[in-house]
């Protein structure tokens, strides 16, 4: 299950995680965000102990999605090392979220 990530929390759960990290950027008005919810779930499921997946609301946390330059939702980052790995933008299939962690 995806976990939820914040402006406040954001550095210790994601840019210090010694496993990749898959953050879906979202916010609750957003259709296409709604869409890929269950995807994003499903993508956790299939990760559990190689990655960890968190939601991060950009209305709730403007912070974060400015630094990263968000400018268009859905977007979902893979972080490595604390680093941008990849960026995908829009609504994917289920194999090109696995695949980004790989």
């Amino acid at each position: 299950m995806a976990k939820v990530t914040t402006d406040a929390s954001f550095q210790e759960d994601v840019l210090k995680s010694d496993v990749p990290v898959l953050v879906d950027f979202w916010a609750e008005w957003c259709g296409p965000c709604r869409m890929l919810g269950p995807v994003i779930e499903k993508v956790s499921t299939q990760l559990e102990g190689k990655a960890k997946v968190y939601k991060l609301n950009v209305d709730e946390n403007p912070g974060v999605a400015s630094q990263y330059g968000i400018t268009a939702i859905p977007t979902v980052i893979v972080f490595k090392n604390g680093q941008v790995h990849k960026q995908l933008v829009g609504v994917q299939k289920e194999a090109q979220y696995l695949g980004a962690i790989g």
